[in-house]
């Protein structure tokens, strides 16, 4: 039996490695008018699993207040 690899494989695996390792996308952009430079646009992204997120310290003040709140659903202290 030979080995296959089908077409949809990359999508999955893309998916994986961005989620489990990440990816930082960067752009840098400038809107003209005129050959007029009017609005410079520098953007940066970050892109990956919350747990590799939290692992670089990124949404980590998010990561602790939704673990506090399903702690206390989970145990009850929230209700009065």
């Amino acid at each position: 039996m030979r080995p296959t690899k089908r077409d949809d494989d990359a999508v999955v695996d893309l998916l994986d490695v961005i989620l489990r390792d990440g990816a930082v996308l960067e752009a840098d952009a400038i809107i003209t008018v005129a050959d007029i430079p009017l609005v410079g646009l520098k953007l940066r992204a970050a892109l990956a699993g919350m747990t590799t997120m939290t692992e670089y310290g990124i949404f980590e003040g998010w990561d602790w207040q939704y673990r506090r709140r399903a702690r206390d659903e989970f145990t009850g202290e929230d209700q009065p």
